[in-house]
């Protein structure tokens, strides 16, 4: 018993010490600038930018191929904090703040085609074939993705309701 674990020990510490090495060794650099408008993004990954994710949107953004105004549920807030960072000006006229926002069902005209199930990326709609379909408030991103899938029109997105767990404190307004 007591030769199991001393030798499961020691070859923990001896591929432990192997991965440590294989870490410094095989290190891959990146840029800084990267990570901190990677930061900055929402980080829910909806793809509604036209990317696979919030990091290779940031990638992106930093090397001059995707416009700072690419991320619709950042807003304006991040609209401005990516201007601030890479030194740029942008007009904020044209950026629309519509808010934290989620699917919704209408019940009446949902046929349960699973159409929109399939376009989901964070699994927010929960239902079966010929059953009608539910969004989970908590991991709809508002990427509207299931919206244009849907063939009878029954998603539609609303504001997120305020309530207890979802209502931040205003901003002051600056004078």
């Amino acid at each position: 018993m007591s030769a199991a674990i001393i030798s499961l020990t020691v070859l923990g510490i001896v591929l432990g010490a192997l991965l440590g090495v294989a870490a410094r060794v095989f290190r891959v650099e990146g840029n800084p600038l990267v990570e901190e408008v990677n930061g900055l993004m929402p980080g829910s990954n909806c793809g509604n930018c036209g990317y696979p994710g919030c990091r290779a949107a940031a990638e992106a953004v930093v090397k001059g191929e995707a416009a700072i105004t690419l991320c619709p549920p950042g807003g304006k807030a991040l609209v401005a904090a990516l201007a601030a960072k890479l030194g740029v000006s942008v007009d904020m006229n044209a950026v629309v703040d519509a808010g934290p926002r989620m699917a919704v069902v209408t019940e009446e005209l949902c046929i349960g085609c699973c159409r929109c199930l399939k376009v989901c990326p964070t699994d927010a709609i929960v239902g079966a074939a010929k059953q009608i379909h539910s969004v989970l408030r908590e991991a709809c991103t508002g990427c509207e993705k299931c919206v244009d899938r849907c063939p009878t029109e029954a998603l539609a997105m609303q504001p997120v309701p305020v309530t207890l767990q979802h209502w931040v404190f205003p901003k002051p307004a600056s004078a």
